[in-house]
């Protein structure tokens, strides 16, 4: 299942402050936000919490994701990073318009779901497609005041 606009390609870091300094060298940044969120999320491990420091970079109309797990679910990411303060990619990410009618295909397709979570404005999950892209797929469906805020156009 691959469908939807792609708009983010995201690593993972032990260090965010440091990628960022250096993203910011050689980056034509057109927005960036960078905060820490803790999120309920749900996982093959159950439900529960999930803190993440995170940087959005917006270069023309992709945006890069910088993720430093700091606490919770957080295995995703953190079985991820490098020994190093490097980036390591993790997964692309795509906007679906209609998440009931995605969420009910994604039920009869054979990639996992390995965390989901989201809110009323913004709703997210990943699927492990690793066995064909070597890679997460995370899909994201979200109003058009939120895309606005995150810095889509």
């Amino acid at each position: 299942m691959i469908e939807g606009r792609h708009f983010q390609n995201a690593y993972v870091t032990r260090n965010i402050a440091g990628a960022l300094s250096k993203f910011k060298t050689r980056g034509d940044i057109r927005k960036l936000l960078q905060f820490e969120v803790t999120t309920d999320v749900k996982t093959p491990a159950g439900l529960g919490k999930l803190t993440s420091k995170l940087a959005f970079i917006w270069v023309e109309d992709l945006q890069y994701e910088l993720i430093e797990p700091v606490s919770g679910l957080d295995a995703l990411y953190r079985s991820a990073l490098p020994a190093d303060d490097s980036l390591v990619f993790h997964h692309t990410c795509m906007r679906v318009n209609d998440w009931e009618d995605f969420r009910a295909r994604v039920e009869r397709q054979s990639w996992p779901v390995v965390i989901e979570g989201g809110s009323d404005a913004l709703r997210y999950l990943y699927l492990d497609a690793r066995d064909l892209l070597g890679h997460y797929l995370e899909y994201v469906w979200m109003t058009d005041e939120r895309w606005a805020q995150v810095g889509g156009r």
